[in-house]
């Protein structure tokens, strides 16, 4: 198994609850379903948003939603973050006054799972952002990379119903965190590395999910230069990430996939004759290239 710095842990009962059913036979079953609970966040003495979750590393969660928002900057110094379970929310404090009042008026139901929300000017800024250009993906690093993920004992082969996304550097995956949102799983990793320091001009950002304009529009806040997915694509999607140069790579699935923006970032060391086709056992729904469908 891959040695990640943070990885799943799918063996935590707080994340899964066993409930009993029938199958189409009728007979009984006792399956794994994905536990999901509310989580509120403050931003110092302001309510920001209450988010479903599963409830892991709601420190990290909180952290990256407010840096995904605008609403942390990364130059802030956070002097505390309080989590009650109990209540079930977490209360991030800064040195800086904030006050979102009028952000928050403004806002776009995104298109990902659990009902994503963004806030305020956040669109404004992301159509001047420009990644920059000199960081590589070596196609056998993304072969190796999506084996190593596809194969990573998990929440998801274990109940389903849930998201992953994986933090990497070159062909090694870091940090892997689920939710029931993917939008949630990119924040955890997007706190994550603000709060211990990562750097990530030289990482590469996995998601399980599709290549929506939300997930273009977080990878990019984070300043992650790749984007994979071994679902599709979305029309914005591709649209922002050509205009923010963000490489978008979809459809991964063992020696296979489609590039559709970054182009020029991709350094082709491993035909795809030379690599894996995936097990069917480790295939998950989402988009498939067009000879295979």
């Amino acid at each position: 198994m891959t040695d990640y710095i943070l990885g799943p842990d799918p063996a935590d009962p707080k994340l899964t609850r066993q409930v009993d059913g029938i199958d189409q036979d009728g007979n009984p079953v006792d399956t794994s379903v994905v536990v999901e609970r509310p989580l509120t966040l403050f931003l110092n003495g302001q309510e920001i948003v209450t988010n479903m979750t599963i409830g892991d590393y709601p420190d990290y969660l909180a952290v990256g939603y407010l840096l995904n928002q605008n609403m942390l900057r990364q130059d802030d110094v956070i002097t505390g973050i309080d989590y009650d379970e109990d209540l079930e929310t977490v209360i991030v404090r800064t040195e800086r006054e904030t006050n979102y009042e009028e952000k928050l008026k403004k806002k776009v139901r995104t298109s990902g799972c659990a009902q994503g929300t963004v806030f305020g000017d956040l669109m404004e800024k992301i159509e001047d952002t420009k990644l920059p250009a000199g960081a590589v993906l070596r196609t056998s690093w993304l072969q190796t990379l999506t084996k190593a993920i596809n194969t990573t004992d998990s929440l998801y082969l274990q109940a389903g119903a849930i998201h992953g996304c994986v933090l990497c550097q070159e062909d090694r995956p870091l940090v892997y965190m689920e939710d029931v949102g993917r939008h949630n799983a990119v924040d955890k990793i997007a706190g994550y590395m603000f709060l211990n320091g990562i750097s990530a001009a030289d990482k590469i950002f996995y998601t399980t999910g599709r290549l929506t304009s939300e997930m273009v529009i977080k990878t990019v806040q984070m300043g992650i230069p790749i984007l994979i997915s071994r679902s599709g694509f979305t029309a914005w999607g591709v649209e922002l990430a050509r205009e923010t140069n963000l490489t978008l790579i979809g459809r991964a699935r063992g020696r296979r996939f489609t590039a559709l923006a970054g182009l020029d970032r991709i350094v082709f060391d491993a035909t795809a004759e030379e690599g894996e086709e995936e097990p069917a056992r480790l295939r998950r729904k989402g988009s498939l290239p067009p000879d295979a469908a």
